[in-house]
């Protein structure tokens, strides 16, 4: 029942697995234990939880991040259905400069995705009605929110489905120019 905790190319990015304890009944999952997790948290808190819910095949939603001195961790999983999670490194400095690292989450693998500060995050949705639920380690403040537009030819990212049903404002996005040198 414990979490598995495993690291990605990135630094700081890591993919954790659970293993739910089932029976005739269902079945039970531990989603977050701070006990197991304090490595990865450090002196870190989890101060919000957030809950989306996406439609249609095909959608994207983000990239987005919040600048420095608001930077997050953002905890991500799967409630229902299936998406493409994409986390990607805007850390000036790091090794893993605009590289970027997907992973299927899913209500039926229990996977979930810890997405360190100085990383856009967004998805695209493979099952109708995907559900994502979000923990993370500072409050939104809009003043301190940035993005990268999906289709951004600097990181390139590989979407597996034709984009539909972008925000509008996710859709207008500045694309990065060659001298961006990161967060």
């Amino acid at each position: 029942m414990g979490l598995k905790i495993s690291d990605t190319k990135i630094p700081g990015l890591h993919v954790i697995e659970n293993s739910p304890a089932s029976d005739q009944r269902g079945s039970f999952a531990r989603l977050f234990c701070m006990d197991e997790l304090s490595g990865i948290l450090g002196d870190r808190s989890i101060v919000q939880i957030n809950q989306s819910k996406t439609n249609q095949v095909g959608a994207i939603r983000g990239l987005h991040f919040q600048y420095p001195p608001h930077a997050e961790m953002k905890f991500v999983r799967c409630l229902r259905g299936r998406v493409w999670d994409v986390a990607l490194d805007l850390r000036a400095g790091s090794a893993t400069f605009m590289q970027w690292h997907a992973q299927e989450l899913s209500a039926d693998n229990n996977m979930m995705m810890v997405i360190p500060e100085g990383c856009a995050h967004g998805f695209q949705v493979l099952e109708a009605d995907s559900e994502l639920l979000y923990l993370h380690t500072a409050p939104y403040r809009p003043s301190a929110e940035g993005a990268v537009r999906y289709n951004d030819p600097l990181p390139a990212i590989s979407w597996p489905l034709p984009p539909v049903d972008l925000s509008a404002r996710d859709a207008m996005h500045p694309f990065f120019d060659q001298n961006f040198r990161g967060l």
